[in-house]
């Protein structure tokens, strides 16, 4: 219990590999036909481009991949969607909805 209520926060960089924490989860919401992150006693309905960039965030994937996944679908220039994905990102986990992934060891 105690790990769900820490102030463990990331600063989130190009490094980062964000990932859900284990307590939230993205999920399509038949009744809202949107999609929601759910956590206990929260929902969250991200827009489209959240979803999109949330879907991504898997705990492999560093932020830098991210970006340039984005950069090739939507040909805009690399410090736009820089700043704005870097900027959800770093919202989400103040908000406790987004968390590094733990480095696996073999």
């Amino acid at each position: 219990m105690s790990e769900l209520r820490s102030n463990r926060r990331i600063s989130v960089s190009e490094d980062s590999k964000p990932v859900l924490p284990r307590h939230a989860r993205l999920k399509f919401d038949e009744t809202r036909q949107r999609w929601v992150i759910l956590a206990p006693e929260r929902v969250l309905a991200p827009d489209d481009i959240a979803v999109e960039i949330l879907q991504l965030c898997d705990g492999e994937r560093s932020v830098a991949d991210i970006i340039d996944l984005l950069v090739a679908k939507y040909a805009a220039p690399r410090d736009d969607i820089g700043t704005d994905v870097m900027a959800m990102l770093q919202d989400l986990a103040d908000k406790g909805f987004l968390t590094q992934a733990r480095e696996k060891t073999s």
